[in-house]
């Protein structure tokens, strides 16, 4: 347990004027931050010094803000272009799909005896041969 300890007036003083410093320290800082809370809710944090002090910070952030409106405006352009570029590429699908149906319906066999007819060709009855040589070995 600890000790009760005699303490004279003077050093009693001294250590509440430590608490007291420390406390004042601590209103101090709130007052500095609710100072600076009524500078930019009045605009003093506009006056020349503060400007002209803060003048890189201030263009650095507003570089980055013109950085962030062009990269979204940018973001916006690329995504109508994607979106331009796939209708195009659904359009060309489509045609395609559309004239190889086509080609398909023109080139069946019935079709095709039915246009050459007039012409005097007519389909085979007898199915094609293939000759094939067998080449001999040479030793």
């Amino acid at each position: 347990m600890k000790e009760n300890n005699y303490i004279s007036k003077s050093q009693r003083q001294k250590v509440e004027a430590k608490g007291q410093k420390k406390k004042r320290k601590r209103f101090k800082k709130a007052d500095k931050q609710s100072q600076s809370i009524v500078q930019i809710m009045n605009g003093e944090f506009l006056t020349k010094d503060f400007v002209m002090n803060n003048l890189n910070y201030i263009f650095f952030l507003i570089f980055l803000m013109i950085l962030i409106v062009s990269k979204g405006y940018y973001v916006r352009q690329l995504a109508n272009d994607i979106t331009k570029e796939e209708t195009a590429v659904d359009d060309i699908t489509s045609d395609y799909v559309e004239t190889k149906a086509k080609l398909e319906e023109e080139t069946r066999r019935s079709q095709m005896v039915e246009r050459l007819q007039p012409l005097g060709l007519k389909e085979t009855v007898n199915p094609t041969k293939v000759i094939r040589i067998k080449e001999e070995k040479q030793k």
